[in-house]
């Protein structure tokens, strides 16, 4: 199930998938991804992070169900626009097919934690990522819930 809540204090910034996220990879790489200020929970210090954090679910065609507030302004997309958007809209037509060679690489690996492409943002902004982590995302249970990816290298493209 999306939930299309804007990540908030009532809803711990969507805490519970934030957790299943960074435990994810934490465990695949062996070190954290970020550390909350005193005071502040995983949720927020993960929406509210200078890189950008996404994810997507485990369908055969992926849907968003989490964008952090540096993704959506990259992408230029509102909360309730970005959760549900299939996420091979991120890439252009022409790059769809190495977007899925990538994400079948990770599938099988776990984890690629220098990987590079060209994003389309809404407004059809184009936008090259660099060093990008892309990792596995499993459940309390270890079961495989999705991938989830993070960057803070990016330029864009004419």
């Amino acid at each position: 199930m999306l939930d299309l809540t804007v990540p908030n204090s009532a809803n711990d910034f969507h805490g519970r998938h934030i957790r299943l996220v960074l435990d994810s990879y934490r465990r695949l790489l062996g070190k954290p991804l970020l550390q909350p200020a005193a005071g502040q929970s995983l949720g927020e210090a993960a929406f509210n992070a200078e890189f950008v954090l996404l994810s997507h679910t485990a369908d055969a065609d992926p849907l968003f169900n989490y964008g952090n507030r540096q993704a959506l302004a990259l992408f230029e997309f509102q909360w309730a626009e970005l959760v549900g958007l299939p996420s091979r809209f991120s890439a252009e037509p022409v790059n769809r097919a190495e977007r899925e060679r990538l994400l079948a690489q990770v599938s099988g690996r776990g984890y690629i934690d220098d990987y590079s492409g060209v994003r389309i943002a809404k407004s059809g902004k184009r936008f090259l990522i660099e060093h990008a982590v892309v990792w596995n995302v499993y459940d309390q249970w270890r079961r495989y819930y999705g991938q989830a990816a993070c960057f803070s290298d990016w330029r864009l493209l004419p």
